[in-house]
């Protein structure tokens, strides 16, 4: 690991072909009032997209450009660029959001009122300031999964035993501790990151930040949203442009997480059942994803 600065944030941003919605989160990041460096790793982007930020940024010091061979997913190039990080807050954002120009100093106050605090999450928006899905999530136990996939999770409030994966909008208040936050938006002080060993590499995109905020519980530490501070993010341009790939690896995350923390997965029934329907529904999938590829290579 990179020497520990305290006092400097390190921003992390990974890029696999991220079009130019990455120029606008770059622009956004270093326009951040506070210490702060970018560390940005590219995933063997093609699309010329990498050469633009540098053309736009080249005197600028706090810009730092790690080039991996290979799309190597992203916990992986998470995990490089916080190796040669020097900050002592480590902030992994997805390059099609927008930091606004007081994030680091709103993170670290935060960060400051409790040293229990591994991971911080904020209020993620869509661009119109429509808070998104995911800011507030629960463990993606089998149990919790049906009742969201069938729809009974819609009843939880009158029969608690159906709560699902998804928790409704942070309300603009107090910290608040969750079970996991957006991995769109991800803070952890070194510390924490370091005492888990990172992400883990075994995801190739998707999953991985409900893994990291599971271990970092069990580390002892405390998994929080500070739903003040927010984030605006374009939801998923690699989503858009590749969806076939990306939806598999979505199901191979979450089959992986399945097997490491969810109890059911002791049950050699059970286990079998899970991955067929995994994969059933990925298989169902196909057509619309196929046909929505299409329409945007298209266009």
């Amino acid at each position: 690991m990179a020497a520990n600065d305290s006092g400097l944030t390190s921003f992390v941003v990974v890029a696999a072909d991220s079009g130019s919605l990455l120029g606008d989160c770059v622009d956004s990041v270093l326009a951040v009032a506070d210490a702060l460096e970018l560390v940005l790793v590219d995933n063997a982007s093609g699309d010329g997209s990498i050469e633009r930020v540098l053309d736009a940024h080249a005197q600028d010091a706090r810009l730092r450009l790690l080039r991996n061979p290979a799309n190597l997913g992203f916990g992986p190039a998470c995990n490089r660029g916080a190796a040669i990080a020097r900050g002592d807050v480590l902030v992994f954002l997805n390059p099609d959001c927008i930091a606004p120009r007081d994030l680091a100093v709103r993170l670290r106050t935060t960060l400051a009122s409790d040293p229990r605090l591994g991971v911080l999450g904020v209020q993620v928006t869509d661009p119109d300031g429509t808070p998104a899905r995911g800011n507030r999530r629960r463990e993606p136990t089998l149990r919790r999964a049906l009742a969201t996939l069938s729809g009974l999770a819609r009843l939880e409030s009158r029969w608690p035993a159906l709560q699902g994966v998804e928790m409704p909008p942070a309300p603009e208040g107090d910290l608040e501790t969750v079970e996991a936050v957006s991995g769109a938006c991800l803070v952890l002080p070194r510390i924490a990151f370091e005492r888990v060993g990172g992400f883990d590499e075994g995801y190739f995109l998707h999953a991985e930040d409900l893994d990291l905020c599971r271990r970092v519980r069990d580390a002892g530490f405390r998994v929080a949203i500070d739903a003040r501070v927010r984030v605006a993010h374009a939801q998923g341009g690699s989503s858009r442009s590749r969806p076939l790939f990306v939806a598999r690896h979505k199901h191979r995350g979450l089959w992986r997480y399945f097997t490491k923390f969810d109890p059911a997965a002791r049950n050699p029934l059970l286990r079998v059942l899970v991955r067929v329907g995994i994969w059933a529904h990925f298989v169902l999938q196909v057509p619309l994803l196929a046909l929505r590829g299409l329409r945007r290579a298209a266009r």
